[in-house]
């Protein structure tokens, strides 16, 4: 066991072709090392390999295509993978694991997904364990603050890597940490996921409010107030585990999400508090907000945990309830100080 997790030569592969999963492959190649990538289209492999960067995300990345087996076959990916990265949006997690047939059971699975599975409204690491027979000692979480676009640049960046077996966790954080990616580990794997789907839903929040011009005085009560119920939210779920809703992996993920000009979700929030609708707001961005996801999943865990969440509430009812967000916000203003 003790060789499984100190093994630095077991082969990594990216599982997914986005912002994300290039800049973690970017990071997983640090050292020369070599990795094998698993991305669903043909022609994008293609591409990237005639290219020698990603055609349709972070193309100023320059990669060694030598040092890259590329797969679009998602079983022969895993059978040649030891340690496998998701890097997927969440809700496109279950389509590209419906042509799997490989067992995911002995290999050791790293999700960088910070979002929830819909329809089953549950964090990543649950569904592998459910649904793929993978053991928990056997999985990680990477968590923030750290934008895909900031790694891209190789600017000083953070991550945390969760696990409940902390020599899993330790040892990948080794892995990847180089001179402008820092790293630490903590065993709060839950707190940590359900925390990255909140996040992304108060970064919702945050680009409302900018759309809709209130200032950063506002801004300043509005992220407090998130951090505060995504705190009593976490810890109403997983009681079990120890953190600290200061730290890095909590807040500093809130605060970069809330207010980076790369948050996607920040943007999708803004453009529905200029007054798009959800859907021209996701037609225009090309890119997926999980946190519009995040937010109803959330919203459906919580009828049995019955936190008191006004911010969450608040996204809801202008997400799917169809609430005019000058509305909605207004009432927020009078619930939250």
């Amino acid at each position: 066991m003790k060789e499984k997790f100190t093994n630095k030569d077991r082969k990594v592969c990216i599982m997914g072709g986005g912002s994300w999963a290039t800049a973690i492959a970017k990071i997983a190649m640090t050292n020369g090392r070599h990795i094998n990538w698993y991305m669903r289209r043909q022609e994008q492999i293609d591409q990237f390999k005639a290219s020698g960067f990603n055609p349709s995300y972070l193309s100023s990345v320059r990669f060694d295509v030598k040092k890259i087996k590329f797969y679009s076959n998602i079983n022969l990916a895993i059978r040649y993978s030891d340690i496998l990265i998701f890097a997927t949006p969440s809700p496109f997690l279950k389509q590209h694991l419906v042509k799997l047939t490989k067992s995911l059971s002995d290999k050791i699975i790293i999700s960088a997904i910070k979002g929830i599975v819909p329809d089953e409204n549950m964090i990543v690491s649950d569904y592998f364990q459910k649904y793929h027979d993978v053991k928990e000692e056997n999985i990680a979480v990477i968590a923030g603050p750290c934008h895909a676009e900031e790694v891209a640049l190789e600017r000083l960046s953070y991550l945390t890597v969760a696990s409940k077996n902390l020599k899993l966790a330790e040892m990948f954080a080794t892995r990847i940490a180089n001179s402008y990616l820092k790293t630490s580990t903590t065993t709060d794997v839950r707190g940590i996921e359900y925390a990255s789907v909140l996040k992304n839903v108060y970064a919702i929040a945050s680009g409302i409010c900018h759309g809709l011009k209130y200032g950063d005085n506002f801004q300043a009560i509005l992220v407090s107030n998130s951090i505060r119920e995504m705190g009593r939210f976490v810890d109403a779920i997983s009681k079990d585990d120890e953190r600290n809703i200061q730290d890095a992996a909590y807040l500093g993920d809130l605060l970069v999400t809330s207010y980076s000009k790369f948050s996607r979700n920040r943007t999708f929030g803004s453009m529905i508090g200029k007054g798009y609708s959800v859907r021209s707001s996701q037609f225009e961005m090309e890119m997926i907000a999980e946190g519009y996801f995040g937010t109803k999943c959330i919203k459906e865990i919580n009828e049995e945990y019955k936190v008191d969440m006004p911010i969450l509430d608040a996204c809801y009812n202008i997400l799917y309830e169809r609430i005019a967000p000058n509305i909605e916000i207004k009432v927020l203003t009078e619930k939250i100080r």
